[in-house]
């Protein structure tokens, strides 16, 4: 029976074959009539009976059944949380289909969005690791754990401290996490490690619904050169028990942790980038290397997640950048500096802007702390700061490379790069959607020579992209 009102759809569909990949976890599907749902827990060439369960705008949602087919690529998941933790959607899937389906996401992409014309495509640059590449992780800390629908029923107790990561979807349901596959180094063993302290010490832990409990966040950072930053985020500022606390986790765990910072939360969400880190313990940064370039990363630095395929996703762009050593670079929305140190040593100076102030603080330490000298950095909106202007102060860039966020470039910041006419520019992306879109609007100066996708964030739905744009009728 159908299902009535402005949303209306079919209680359930038949023979769905699941064609790709798409966002958030869910796989293309097209029923026998080549209508399109979208479709979560199921695989490329599944063929499957599915349940809708939403439908927005003119798309469907829906659930698998019953699987008629089950896909010849898929593989057996490596972690024992998958399907009821929320990251890593893909472990089920080959990863040598998860790169032919990215591939084709951006291929996709710039075809239907941008109706880009790229002269040579490049073959996707898959990751090295596809198992502990991370380097930072954010984990929950709650007084109970969430029960899945098998658990529930059973004699299993819930009222139990919890350190892990959130159910899809749901703020107030955490998930236990005995082993994450996706950072390296001590992150395991002081997750777990912490979590049996606290229980040991009496340290209580914070119930989302209540707002109440001490331990509520974790934050981990490790690095390609051993070193390890752990930030503990408490809800209440019991400076006595806080102290308890990290001093028997330095007694510990000591070895592990060569940065310890603390901060108190009383928000309601749980972002920790607005809140005062207070050093406690060893140093005040951590330090990573990407090729000749090292990095002081502290409790608020931004930094690629995944460290050795960051430097991969750099050459990249340097070699797209095609430096002798003369040229002007710009650098927009440069973070913590990392892609303009990392050309610096290739062109005579680099300029670059990012809007987060403490990012730029970091530029400036990471740019003594290699010795570069002829490299400038701007905080403030790349609207606001690059003009005419700025560009009759810091000289007409030679190369203009750009890494934008997830939402791409703002149409004023587009119209500039068109005015400056720079002879090259490198596009990097996150979001190869919203880099189609700005890459239309850049056709009325420039053509698209290269193009490769990078796959970062293996068994996740991301890519990234680098893109080489030369001016017209050079």
């Amino acid at each position: 029976m159908a299902r009535r009102g402005k949303n209306r759809f079919p209680d359930r569909i038949e023979q769905v074959r699941i064609t790709g990949l798409a966002d958030k976890g869910f796989c293309v599907g097209k029923t026998p009539e080549g209508m399109t749902v979208f479709v979560e827990d199921v695989a490329p060439g599944d063929v499957v009976d599915v349940r809708p369960f939403r439908k927005k705008k003119k798309l469907l949602f829906a659930a698998p059944t019953r699987f008629i087919k089950r896909s010849s690529e898929r593989v057996e998941p490596f972690c024992q949380h998958f399907g009821v933790c929320g990251g890593c959607k893909w472990q089920h899937f080959g990863y040598t289909g998860q790169l032919r389906e990215k591939e084709r996401m951006v291929h996709d992409a710039f075809a239907r969005i941008g109706k880009v014309e790229v002269e040579q495509w490049e073959p996707i640059l898959g990751s090295t690791e596809i198992q502990y590449y991370r380097n930072k992780l954010e984990f929950g800390c709650a007084n109970r754990r969430w029960l899945t629908t098998e658990e529930i029923g059973t004699d299993i107790d819930n009222e139990v401290p919890v350190i892990g990561f959130h159910k899809a979807g749901a703020y107030d349901k955490l998930i236990q996490i005995e082993h994450c596959h996706l950072q390296h180094g001590p992150s395991n063993e002081l997750r777990n490690g912490l979590r049996a302290l606290a229980a040991e010490l009496g340290v209580t832990f914070f119930d989302m619904r209540e707002r109440h409990g001490l331990l509520r966040q974790l934050m981990v950072r490790t690095t390609t050169t051993g070193q390890c930053m752990l930030v503990v985020a408490f809800f209440a500022d019991e400076r006595e028990t806080i102290t308890r606390f990290l001093d028997a986790a330095l007694e510990r765990f000591g070895t592990a942790i060569s940065s310890l910072f603390y901060c108190i939360n009383p928000k309601v969400n749980e972002y920790l980038m607005d809140l005062e880190m207070v050093h406690y313990a060893g140093t005040d940064y951590v330090t990573e290397r990407l090729g000749h370039v090292a990095f002081r990363i502290g409790p608020k630095s931004f930094f690629q997640t995944n460290s050795v395929q960051a430097e991969r996703l750099y050459a990249i762009a340097a070699d797209y950048a095609g430096l002798t050593g003369t040229e002007n670079v710009y650098d927009l929305y440069t973070g913590i500096g990392s892609i303009a140190l990392y050309l610096a040593n290739r062109c005579r100076q680099v300029v670059g802007i990012e809007e987060i102030a403490a990012a730029i603080d970091d530029a400036h330490v990471n740019a003594a702390l290699n010795g570069v000298t002829n490299a400038t950095f701007y905080a403030g909106d790349v609207r606001a700061i690059l003009t005419e202007e700025f560009a009759a102060t810091h000289g007409r860039p030679d190369v203009l490379l750009t890494d934008p966020p997830r939402a791409g470039m703002h149409p004023k910041v587009v119209d500039m790069l068109l005015q400056l006419a720079a002879p090259r520019l490198v596009y990097v992306s996150c979001n190869p959607a919203t880099q189609a879109r700005d890459l239309a609007l850049l056709a009325e100066k420039y053509v698209v020579e290269r193009a490769r996708p990078v796959d970062m964030f293996p068994h996740t739905s991301h890519v990234e992209s680098v893109v080489s744009l030369r001016l017209r009728n050079l």
